[in-house]
């Protein structure tokens, strides 16, 4: 082989060498236990859509939703630093190049009268600089292994950034609607106590009854009447909620108002057998998930960085260009200038903090290791919980569905009774409040429901 080719060739072979343990995902928890924990072994896979909120055939909710994703302060900080993450990757992936610069400059000097006497000097110089730091042991190489997982975190981040607000948006309006719907409950059984209270009022002014009934009736009224200045408090508090997310002031969002056809009024039929044909993928794949583990990657890669350290770095610069005291012969052969420079560093007396620097960065990636760990085990717990939530809810639903209509009927027929003397006011007043208790429950209910579907698709990843 030709000797001038030694040095490069061997340059070469050496720049493929990559020092410090390459990325292994740590195996916590294999699929088998997984399907195990989750109940989904042998069950057909049914993908989750990021829509998954248009199943509760709102329109209003899945144009808050699309606005939220557009709008919100919180997605464009999510955004930006997506942005920043994927700038740092570019600048890190060029920082091992050879790097080449373009010079051009006129020098002049005249020198102090003391000394050798001599004359002045003056020339012209332009040319090309080029210095390459080669990334013999892959330190570079790391760098840019941690860029790239640090900007695959961010679009994690982004994600799940995404996936929060869907749900919290879905959860303050199902807040809002359900608190509309509990001031629609208590407005129709003021009215009905207002009645009752006129006709207990008849039969007082007639004889028919005493005052405590009167005032049993009265108190009825007003006490049903001062929950309203709290429910309007909290519509409110979820309006502005919604307002904020959007990344508007709150007051400038509209269409928020009492709702006649309000979807928590209406039973919301979900197939509890859906709740088990969620891919195993959906909970690795979770963005808080993935998020996890690509910082765990860019810590595995700090650990690379640290040991290339205590290798010798290996650098060569060179120049190529043209000198000449006259500028109109400045590019000519005889003008000519070029020369390189090898060069080999290597640290010296400084080998405990180089080490040191190594071990740091075994202790943070442990740190990393457990966090990813929790976070896999956070994410399981969170689909199981609210996969019982949605069952549970759904089974309580029903129950109060059925305890409203008994209640229903038996204050129809207590009313009619009461009209007729054939049961005293206490009874009557007892199957009113019933009644609205069972109503206001069955209305709180059905938001449960809701919520509990919101948080199984939040803790699934919400199809991202």
């Amino acid at each position: 082989m030709n000797k001038r080719l030694v040095l490069p060739v061997c340059l070469l072979a050496a720049v493929s060498c990559t020092v410090g343990p390459d990325y292994e995902q740590p195996q916590f928890f294999d699929d088998r236990r997984l399907a195990d924990a989750l109940e989904t072994k042998g069950k057909q896979e049914l993908p989750v859509s990021l829509r998954w909120y248009e199943q509760f055939g709102d329109e209003r909710l899945n144009r808050l939703v699309l606005q939220v994703l557009t709008g919100s302060p919180n997605v464009q900080i999510a955004v930006s630093r997506l942005k920043q993450a994927r700038r740092t990757l570019l600048i890190d992936e060029t920082q091992f190049l050879p790097q080449l610069t373009a010079d051009a400059g006129y020098t002049y000097e005249y020198p102090a009268a003391t000394g050798e006497k001599r004359g002045k000097e003056e020339y012209y110089r332009s040319g090309l600089d080029a210095s390459w730091e080669i990334d013999i042991w892959g330190g570079g190489r790391r760098l840019s292994e941690e860029a790239s997982a640090l900007a695959r975190a961010a679009a994690d981040n982004l994600a799940d950034v995404m996936l929060s607000l869907t749900a919290e948006t879905a959860e303050n309006y199902i807040n809002l609607r359900a608190t509309q719907e509990q001031i629609r409950i208590v407005k129709r059984n003021l009215f009905l106590q207002r009645e009752i209270y006129q006709t207990v009022s008849e039969k007082y002014d007639n004889g028919l009854t005493d005052e405590a009934s009167l005032r049993q009736a009265a108190y009825a009224v007003n006490t049903t009447r001062a929950e309203l200045p709290e429910l309007y408090r909290q519509e409110e508090g979820f309006r502005n909620a919604l307002a904020v997310l959007l990344g508007v002031l709150p007051g400038e969002i509209d269409g928020l108002g009492e709702d006649k056809k309000n979807l928590v009024g209406r039973n919301f039929s979900f197939d509890a057998e859906n709740l088990y044909k969620i891919p195993l993928s959906a909970v690795r794949n979770r963005p808080d998930v993935r998020l996890a583990e690509n910082n765990l990657i860019a810590k595995n890669a700090v650990i690379g960085q640290a040991v290339a350290d205590l290798f010798p770095g290996v650098s060569i610069s060179g120049m190529l260009g043209w000198q000449n005291k006259n500028v109109s012969s400045l590019v000519s052969s005889s003008a000519a200038a070029y020369g390189f420079a090898p060069a080999v560093s290597l640290t010296l007396f400084d080998f405990g903090r180089l080490q040191n620097r190594i071990k740091l960065a075994e202790e943070v990636k442990k740190e990393y290791v457990y966090v990813y760990q929790n976070t896999l085990l956070t994410a399981v717990e969170e689909i199981k919980n609210a996969a019982v939530a949605v069952r549970k809810s759904n089974e309580r639903r029903q129950s109060l569905a059925a305890a409203v209509a008994d209640m229903q009927n038996a204050f129809t027929a207590m009313r009619d009774k009461y009209r007729e003397g054939l049961t005293e006011f206490g009874n009557l007043l007892t199957a009113e409040q019933d009644l609205l208790a069972a109503e206001k429950n069955l209305s709180g209910a059905n938001a449960s429901v809701y919520q509990s579907v919101i948080a199984f698709y939040k803790a699934v990843g919400g199809g991202y």
